[in-house]
């Protein structure tokens, strides 16, 4: 399939490096507003930069020759992965309507952009076939992967509660964030991510509630969940170790703190330090009668990129749900211990 990117920033760059892994998808170029490092980046890897008309010069005169505007880019993609800034891409989704073009939207807009919003494990099937998805935000993504491990593992869930510990902002947003403060993100209960995870589990009893603190490397789940039946300890660890894109990760191996698994990234080479899946703190996993409490990290940057890319084969029906998260997981080199792909 041909793949445009829309929005060349925190998620569009990882998106369009994943789409470049996959050896059933070619890109055929990135969309920038700004004239910037990014864009300088993204030319000298090959990806072809398309911006608006008015700014060629200014792109030009920073080395990045620009091919098109956003027209020509769509026209030459048989599917978008927009990902601009929140609301932009159901402005944009005009423009796609227009020219027939399929689109894959993030968690930033409303769920009404598209036909279904998705999360892999959760609802790939709903997917199939339809032309606009709308991959969850970071944290409705990993909140739906915890809960998928264990319903995919036969077990029932009464109600899931879930505190989540927001970063103030990316890493490379300077201006953004509080400083030296802790703010509700809302002050209200839920917050919109319990809502949001129930577009793609649909009738599970969940609520949220998150605050934003002054750091930019992860959010922090902590969650309770009441099952239907009392599982021993073991059991829910060898559903969430067997469960892709979900890692344990232990204290007694000097894991006591987000930013290690950060370093583990870097260290074991992950482009960018990226952490695609969810970082459960495996000391933190305890049971109680039927109630489950666990801990575990999101790396808002990486966690959804594996998302786009099975999108667009359940878009496309390029593969069935499985296949498609081995094929996805095996390009960008994430493992599962001891992995059930075939279930």
């Amino acid at each position: 399939m041909k793949v445009a990117i829309v929005g060349y920033g925190t998620i569009g760059k990882r998106v369009a490096d994943a789409v470049s892994r996959q050896d059933d998808m070619t890109l055929v170029g990135i969309y920038k507003v700004t004239p910037d490092y990014e864009a300088v980046a993204a030319a000298q890897k090959g990806y072809r930069v398309f911006a608006p008309r008015e700014k060629a010069d200014a792109f030009k005169k920073i080395g990045v020759e620009v091919e098109g505007d956003l027209n020509d880019l769509a026209s030459r993609a048989d599917v978008i992965v927009d990902a601009t800034p929140d609301g932009v891409g159901a402005q944009n989704k005009e423009l796609y309507v227009k020219l027939g073009k399929n689109a894959i939207f993030q968690g930033g807009e409303e769920a009404d952009v598209a036909e279904v919003s998705f999360n892999a494990l959760g609802n790939y099937e709903k997917a199939l076939g339809k032309r606009y998805i709308r991959v969850v935000s970071c944290n409705t993504t990993s909140i739906t992967r915890v809960l998928s491990s264990l319903l995919l593992n036969g077990y029932k869930i009464r109600r899931a509660r879930v505190f989540i510990t927001r970063r103030g902002a990316d890493p490379k947003e300077h201006k953004k964030g509080p400083i030296n403060d802790v703010v509700p993100n809302p002050a209200t209960v839920p917050s919109h991510h319990g809502p949001d995870v129930q577009t793609v589990l649909e009738g599970i009893d969940i609520v949220t509630l998150a605050v934003a603190v002054p750091v930019t490397i992860m959010h922090m789940h902590m969650a309770y969940i009441e099952l239907d039946e009392a599982p021993s300890k073991d059991a829910v660890m060898e559903a969430l170790a067997t469960t892709p894109r979900i890692l344990l990760f232990e204290t007694k191996k000097g894991y006591s703190s987000l930013a290690q698994i950060i370093e583990w990234a870097r260290d074991i080479g992950r482009p960018r330090g990226d952490v695609w899946e969810v970082s459960v703190l495996q000391d933190s996993v305890t049971v109680r009668g039927n109630e489950l409490y666990l801990m575990y990290g999101v790396h808002q940057e990486a966690v959804v990129v594996p998302e786009n890319i099975d999108a667009i084969r359940a878009m496309y029906r390029l593969a069935d749900k499985w296949s498609s998260i081995e094929k996805t997981d095996k390009s960008l080199g994430i493992v599962t211990h001891g992995k059930k792909y075939n279930r």
